[in-house]
């Protein structure tokens, strides 16, 4: 009677889904542009961050294309509230990465954080579902209160959108403690320049003996 009420659809497509589907169905799954770095030998989004911060292991699970369905994912989990989009991507890969030797040696969990009045405006972090997920399927903790997103700077109107927008971005580190000796996976929605990460990334390395790993659902 339920399903009756409030159909289960697709949050790609809108088609109703099958008993067996979750969030996404089928066809749509398997139209999607696959990246998942983790299971090829040559990672050019590990090779990415060469010469900025060390990366221990780096993937994601799709790519980035305008105008077709994966924008039209990012956008359903962004503005339009669709979170199931993040913990079908944090389910698929999670099962992926916890049959992986170097994936076996995380220690926790950390997303890429919101400012807390976004955070309040949105009512949830885009990349939750996704990082809780994949720590699930780790065995390890789920901590998005070590790295806080605390301020952005003023606008510097040569630069591009996306580039001004990451050159805002300031982070801190709330407990080192809690990152001590520990290999931390950073995970967010999706990568563009990179600067993003590198910038958490380098707050979490003031850590004592800390190591990074990467994983985003998407790759532009």
């Amino acid at each position: 009677m339920l399903n009756l009420l409030f159909p289960r659809v697709c949050v790609g497509c809108k088609q109703q889904l099958m008993k067996q589907e979750e969030g996404l169905c089928t066809e749509c799954t398997h139209s999607l542009p696959i990246a998942s770095f983790h299971k090829t030998e040559n990672n050019i989004l590990k090779d990415k961050f060469y010469g900025r911060f060390l990366v221990k292991n780096a993937t994601a699970v799709i790519y980035f294309q305008k105008r077709g369905l994966t924008q039209e994912l990012l956008h359903n989990l962004k503005y339009r509230g669709k979170k199931e989009v993040s913990t079908f991507f944090g389910k698929w890969l999670g099962a992926e990465l916890a049959e992986m030797d170097s994936y076996k040696k995380i220690d926790l969990v950390i997303p890429v954080p919101l400012h807390k009045q976004k955070l309040k405006k949105r009512g949830y972090n885009q990349v939750e579902g996704f990082g809780k997920e994949i720590a699930k399927a780790l065995d390890v903790p789920y901590r998005d209160d070590v790295l806080i997103k605390i301020s952005k700077s003023g606008s510097q109107v040569f630069k591009t959108r996306i580039l001004r927008f990451e050159a805002e971005e300031v982070f801190s580190i709330q407990n080192l403690d809690a990152i001590k000796h520990k290999h931390v996976l950073l995970v967010d929605d999706i990568i563009t320049t990179g600067a993003t990460l590198e910038k958490c990334a380098l707050q979490l390395l003031k850590g004592e003996k800390v190591s990074i790993s990467i994983a985003t659902i998407a790759v532009a």
